[in-house]
């Protein structure tokens, strides 16, 4: 009984928070299609039927098939999400290097893509919601603007003070909008019945029969519907999949299927209706109230994808794609829930800048699509390597499915990309700048970690160093931190060299991050003994956790004797000089230093007390 309750709060949660994206876009995927700023087709009864058959068939394959039942089978010990699922692949499948490296790249360029997405969300989904003060009353369009910017601004400097508290608001909000949805479309729908027609895929095929590849256009429109699926997965690992797919099949879905039957039956009755077909299926004594009850709805929308933003980049910096930033967790029960301020206030520029630039959900929408398609066709072809490589399926008939999925994503895909001189560019750039930003950073690190191993003396020298020249004792702990599993680090050496005294502990330490979620706590750490009070711990942790280093260096009382309170942590700080370099181009080396020299505190990352800390300086090239 009591996981039944639990069960049932998960899929209330799961209703608040996964699917704020898909639930808001019937506000502007019809208008879109039919009204928005370029417009494809006219809407005739036997266009209407057409699209809205394309929209039923895409949210039922590419989110109900291909994200529920399908790609959510492929999670990372629970965690889901493309870096979960990258991860997954390079940790268990059997592949090449070359397509290892192919796969990293496509990977990295989904994740990036995925930034795009986050700031063309919360301004297509917000605006949209306060424009229906146009529909209430027409001389408040100047307000508009404004009022999308100041919920908005409320929105990201909420941020600091987490979700915690209003989390659980999130979910009976949703239900009641989902609620609304369903009940409006049901309303329009019995006065126009013949809508039903478009349950027949064939409605569809004569769409495209009709206008051919000029009306294949408003795929970039159509696509509008399913573009919250990705944080289907994404999300998986904060509610489980089965509250996730229990949300989506008797919540979501047919409240949304209901909501699109319901304009399209309205547009049937009335084709002027395309400036805004949502809004305008609702009666007029409800109309107040939906405009308020939608922009919370696209709050809480925004809320999921500004989130989703903090966890990528949380998993990319564990993973070594991203330098260390500021981290701030708001709950102290859901390690999940965190905050990074300088990706907070990104995101805050990018939006506000995109919502003055662009003016309109409308002009927003020539925007949008381009990077969740993108997103989403990565995602097929990384699902298809762990169905080959890790589940060992037929390969014919997993290719064939592979394949149809593919050719889907890629239709949305190339229907998306006239809109590219529109705006579609924004989402592009935005991705390509981060992509270049991960991948100078990836590679940089791995540079200067092979520049400092050379500079590291082997274990043995150092062990007969200290026989036959031992150096002064002083009480206490000393925690040396590399990046290095092998040797000994420069740091120590530098301080043995210049200062002649060594502590009563020496402890070389390296965190590594697994590509895992989570380590088990008997496998988070091993610890070797060097010499004599000299010892190598390596922790580990999965790139869903957070190293509390001081924390766990208590486990290991039973090995070495450690005293929290005369334990001091030196950390290396490195002072990079650019060179010309076959490993890289000059202007990434140029871009690595700029961002290391930017980057955050390794002491608060690790959660070190700022008093235990030693920064030692070295000079390295690069």
């Amino acid at each position: 009984m009591q996981a039944h309750g639990k069960n049932k709060g998960l899929v209330i949660a799961a209703l608040g928070v996964v699917f704020g994206d898909i639930g808001t876009s019937p506000l502007y995927t019809l208008k879109e299609c039919f009204g928005g700023a370029h417009p494809v087709v006219a809407a005739t009864t036997a266009n209407i039927l057409g699209i809205l058959s394309l929209v039923f068939w895409s949210i039922l394959i590419v989110i109900s098939l291909k994200y529920v039942l399908f790609i959510m089978r492929a999670d990372n010990k629970g965690e889901g999400g493309i870096m979960a699922l990258m991860s997954l692949v390079f940790q268990r499948a059997q592949i090449s290097p070359r397509w290892r490296y192919l796969l990293l790249l496509l990977g990295l360029i989904g994740a990036s893509l995925f930034y795009g997405d986050g700031i063309i969300t919360p301004a297509i989904s917000v605006l949209s919601a306060v424009e229906g003060l146009e529909v209430l009353k027409p001389g408040l369009h100047a307000y508009v603007i404004p009022i999308a910017l100041a919920v908005l601004l409320i929105l990201f400097k909420s941020q600091q003070h987490g979700t915690e508290k209003v989390g659980g608001l999130f979910g009976p909000i949703m239900i009641v909008w989902f609620v609304c949805l369903a009940g409006f479309g049901i309303r329009s729908m019995l006065q126009t019945p013949a809508v039903l027609e478009a349950l027949n895929p064939a409605a569809a095929v004569h769409y495209f029969v009709r206008n051919g590849w000029h009306g294949a256009l408003v795929l970039g429109a159509v696509v509008l519907s399913v573009t919250g699926g990705e944080a289907l997965y994404a999300d998986m690992g904060h509610f489980g999949r089965s509250p996730i797919r229990k949300a989506w099949f008797f919540v979501a879905l047919p409240a949304l299927l209901l909501n699109y039957f319901g304009q399209a039956a309205l547009l049937i009755r009335d084709p002027s209706a395309v400036h805004n077909p949502f809004y305008l299926t609702i009666p007029p004594e409800w109309l107040t109230f939906m405009i308020i009850l939608a922009t919370l709805a696209t709050v809480i929308a925004s809320q999921a994808v500004i989130s989703g933003a903090f966890s990528l980049t949380a998993q990319a910096i564990q993973l070594g794609f991203c330098p260390r930033f500021s981290i701030k967790y708001t709950s102290e029960g859901e390690m999940g829930q965190i905050y990074i301020p300088a990706i907070n206030g990104l995101l805050m520029i990018g939006v506000i800048g995109l919502i003055l630039t662009m003016k309109s959900s409308s002009n927003l929408a020539a925007a949008y699509g381009i990077a969740v398609t993108g997103t989403m066709a990565i995602d097929t072809i990384l699902a298809f390597v762990v169905v080959l490589s890790l589940w060992k399926w037929n390969p014919y008939p997993s290719a064939l499915v592979a394949l149809c999925f593919l050719l889907i994503d890629l239709a949305f895909f190339g229907a998306n990309i006239p809109k590219i001189p529109d705006g579609g560019w924004f989402p592009l750039a935005i991705g390509g700048l981060v992509f270049i930003l991960l991948s100078t950073w990836r590679r940089g690190r791995t540079i200067l970690q092979e520049n400092l191993q050379e500079q590291a003396m082997p274990v043995d020298e150092f062990v007969a160093l200290l026989e036959q020249d031992p150096p002064v004792t002083v009480s206490g702990t000393a925690v040396y931190m590399t990046t290095s599993r092998r040797g000994i680090p420069v740091p120590l050496l530098n301080n043995l060299r210049h200062n002649h005294v060594m502590h009563d502990n020496v402890i070389i330490l390296s965190v590594i991050t697994e590509p895992t979620p989570r380590v088990a706590p008997e496998k988070r750490r091993t610890v070797h003994k060097l010499a004599d009070s000299v010892f190598r711990i390596n922790l580990h942790y999965g790139f869903a956790e957070s190293p509390n280093i001081p924390k766990t260096l208590r486990s290991c009382s039973r090995e070495i004797d450690i005293d929290p309170e005369d334990t001091y942590f030196f950390i290396s700080r490195e002072t990079l000089l650019a060179v010309p370099s076959k490993k890289m181009a000059f202007w990434r080396i140029r871009l690595f230093i700029t961002m290391a020299r930017n980057a955050g505190s390794a002491a608060r990352y690790f959660q070190i007390p700022f008093n235990r800390v030693v920064e030692l300086g070295t000079q390295v090239m690069i």
